[in-house]
């Protein structure tokens, strides 16, 4: 998707967001690019050509998920099936939100976005990989591009938790240090 600057009310516009759960949002991701007013789909919409289905990996164009915080175009995205989006930059409270779902923002450079928009438009089913561990998109050359990501989020894809569950895993930790420092735990006084 070479289009810029794509806010949280195209991923998924407001109409869909009288639910709170997380299941069932993909049908609804882009909504009103995919789909026709009598709710055909279009056929020239990326997402709905047959080479497309399956994809885990979403080629975005700059600033995606700009717009207003809504958790629902992460989980939108996640439901269709996008595991990862790559693009040279995330609206901020994007990219908190998907990485507190699990959905993995990859910030890539302007030439290689440029190069990856060009195979994609050469390579109708291009393929591509994420090795998260290394921080590395890899390409269909072979190459390497490194991205960036914070430990702690990068901890939590890995393992497969939210910042609660990160929390649960360290409650030894947690008990041991109020128990070496009952004076600073104690909300009673």
């Amino acid at each position: 998707m070479e289009t810029t600057d794509i806010d949280t009310d195209q991923i998924i516009p407001a109409r869909f967001l009288k639910t709170i759960s997380k299941v069932g949002l993909g049908k609804n991701l882009f909504s009103d690019w995919r789909y026709n007013d009598d709710g055909s789909p279009k056929e020239d919409f990326v997402l709905n050509r047959p080479e497309a289905e399956g994809a885990h990996i979403l080629l975005a164009g700059d600033n995606f998920g700009c717009g207003s915080s809504r958790e629902h175009a992460p989980w939108a995205l996640m439901d269709y099936g996008f595991k990862a989006v790559v693009s040279t930059s995330f609206a901020d409270i994007f990219r908190n939100n998907s990485l507190k779902n699990g959905l993995l923002p990859v910030e890539v450079d302007e030439e290689t976005h440029e190069q990856l928009m060009s195979l994609a438009q050469e390579d109708k089913e291009l393929k591509l990989a994420i090795d998260l561990e290394k921080q590395e998109l890899m390409l269909p050359d072979g190459r390497a591009v490194n991205f960036p990501i914070d430990s702690f989020s990068k901890t939590c894809l890995l393992e497969g938790i939210d910042q609660l569950g990160y929390l649960l895993k360290q409650k030894e930790l947690v008990e041991e240090y109020e128990a070496a420092h009952p004076d600073r735990v104690n909300t009673l006084a």
